[in-house]
């Protein structure tokens, strides 16, 4: 089926009452604010503040592989481009169409969520998140500015970007939380209180000759 056939028939869902929510819903990731505004709230509680920084981290990696280089590269017209007959319910974006930027920020931040080893986020917020990221992929689609290619190329970028975001959180947090090992005396390679050649466990102390029968 021709993918603009799709997005013809998306236009049958459209009513006052849906078309108002979905313009609003789009809008909050025009720049990928909803998600950024997600993340800096998960660093503001200690439980959520590994979460937090993943997905920050992911939707920053998201917008440099979806804005910064592959729609420059490819410049697909957006199909309120090609069929300009189509009544708009949001601005018309400028850019290339693919991938979607709106649906990468989102499965960005959800991977990052979906993918973190512990301390995780709670169970309620990832599927919330999950079910969000899913509607804004089809609200560019019913908003008639990307094609369904757009949303799963966005969707696969995005789930990458989280995935690595979280891989780098997992190794950062599991730096942290190793113990630190006191050092002995200036220029040893010994943990103060540990056996050294100058500090044998016989009792004898640093330098004392060694005994003989």
């Amino acid at each position: 089926m021709n993918e603009l056939a799709i997005l013809d028939a998306m236009q049958a869902w459209h009513n006052p009452v849906l078309d108002p929510l979905v313009a609003v819903f789009t809008s909050t990731s025009n720049h990928g604010e909803l998600w950024i505004l997600l993340g800096i709230v998960l660093l503001c509680f200690r439980r959520t503040r590994k979460a937090g920084a993943g997905v920050l981290v992911a939707v920053a990696l998201g917008a440099v592989v979806t804005n910064l280089t592959i729609k420059p590269l490819l410049m697909r017209p957006r199909p309120c481009d090609v069929n300009a007959a189509v009544a708009m319910i949001v601005p018309r974006p400028s850019g290339s169409s693919f991938p979607s930027g709106h649906t990468t920020a989102a499965f960005a931040a959800a991977a990052a969520l979906w993918i973190a080893r512990r301390p995780t986020a709670p169970a309620g917020l990832i599927a919330g998140v999950t079910v969000a990221a899913a509607l804004m992929g089809l609200s560019r689609m019913y908003c008639y500015v990307h094609y369904p290619t757009d949303v799963l190329a966005g969707a696969i970028v995005g789930t990458l970007a989280g995935l690595a975001a979280a891989r780098l959180m997992d190794a950062l947090w599991k730096q942290r939380a190793k113990p630190s090992i006191p050092r002995g005396p200036a220029g040893s390679d010994y943990p103060a209180g540990s056996d050294s050649p100058n500090n044998p466990d016989d009792g004898r102390g640093p330098g004392a000759p060694e005994m003989r029968p």
